[in-house]
């Protein structure tokens, strides 16, 4: 086809109402097919009810694995299933998460990128954490145009932020700018075919639901000294692409900041184990103490009350550590992750 045809949208947190406004302004002729991954809870159908009510004019539909592409439809990414593009069809994968969602933006984003190269825009709107920016800069790479949401206007920042700081995006706009400007864009021909690197075709592979062991990831990966959040296993750092991006043996994948998010909840239980440990330690070396006094033996009592002082200096540290973890107070989260 002689235009940029394939047009992917991701956000999360706050991304609901730009993409309302983004839809609403595309025209009834659109000579593409949009495809939109929000993180969505499982078993949610009201992101279906909020699109079909903003783009009237445009057929849209939830995805189906098998389902045929046509200009001029918008399709959805339905919960638990990544959402994976194919020649002139869609696959619905069942791969492991990435960034603890399924569906997850970047496989969608990079199986375009992997099939239409430079006939892909891809869009990244209002989110939190960095979840889009690895699948938008492999639409760069291979060739496609490159399009975020201006993080001055968006809900959530993070996503749009994340994706400027690791790579140069094409347009930086506002969300009442960029269904004009995809109008547009969508009638120009696209550039030349680049070559799709082999990192991007297995992790594409990976989403769809493919195998993956040691040895599949060790073409991309290197081990790392950390493990798993989700299920233990050793993490391997991903050498190619940005941001910092890592993949277990079962396939999980997360960015750095994933990472370091899960991190936080696993310290923070960690911490508070500790404590009650320690205040138990201490409650119970009291008593022995006590019991050390009324048996006439002061030494032992004397021994049992220093071990107790110590425990409790010990239990203020950690007490302070577990109040200094807790969480700043985050924005409101926009529609994006709820039912609309």
């Amino acid at each position: 086809m002689g235009n940029r045809d394939i047009i992917v949208i991701g956000g999360s947190s706050g991304a609901t109402v730009p993409l309302k406004t983004i839809l609403g302004a595309l025209p009834q002729d659109l000579p593409a097919a949009v495809f939109i991954v929000l993180h969505i809870p499982a078993r949610s159908l009201g992101l279906l009810a909020t699109v079909t009510a903003a783009v009237s004019h445009l057929p849209v539909h939830p995805a189906a694995d098998g389902m045929a592409i046509r200009t001029g439809n918008i399709y959805l990414g339905v919960p638990d299933h990544h959402l994976i593009l194919d020649e002139d069809r869609i696959r619905l994968g069942r791969g492991p998460r990435e960034n603890m969602a399924r569906p997850s933006i970047d496989p969608l984003f990079r199986s375009a990128a992997a099939v239409y190269g430079p006939r892909v825009i891809g869009v990244l709107l209002s989110g939190l954490l960095n979840d889009g920016a690895s699948g938008l800069e492999a639409i760069k790479r291979c060739g496609g145009l490159t399009l975020v949401q201006d993080p001055a206007e968006a809900i959530a920042d993070e996503m749009p932020r994340s994706a400027l700081s690791v790579m140069e995006v094409d347009l930086t706009l506002s969300a009442a700018r960029i269904g004009d400007v995809l109008s547009d864009l969508v009638r120009d021909a696209p550039g030349p075919r680049l070559p799709v690197p082999a990192e991007i075709r297995l992790e594409v592979d990976i989403a769809a639901g493919e195998r993956i062991d040691s040895d599949v990831l060790r073409r991309v990966a290197d081990p790392s000294a950390m493990s798993c959040p989700h299920c233990g296993g050793v993490l391997s750092e991903m050498r190619e692409g940005k941001p910092l991006r890592f993949r277990c043996q079962v396939g999980h994948a997360y960015t750095a900041e994933a990472v370091a998010k899960m991190q936080e909840g696993s310290i923070d239980e960690a911490l508070r184990v500790a404590l009650r440990i320690i205040e138990e330690r201490a409650e119970l070396v009291r008593r022995m103490a006590s019991d050390g006094r009324r048996a006439g033996r002061p030494a032992v009592s004397e021994m049992y009350e220093e071990r107790a002082a110590e425990y409790r200096q010990y239990a203020d540290v950690i007490r302070r550590a577990v109040l200094q973890t807790l969480p700043s107070p985050e924005p409101a989260d926009g529609e994006g992750e709820q039912e609309p």
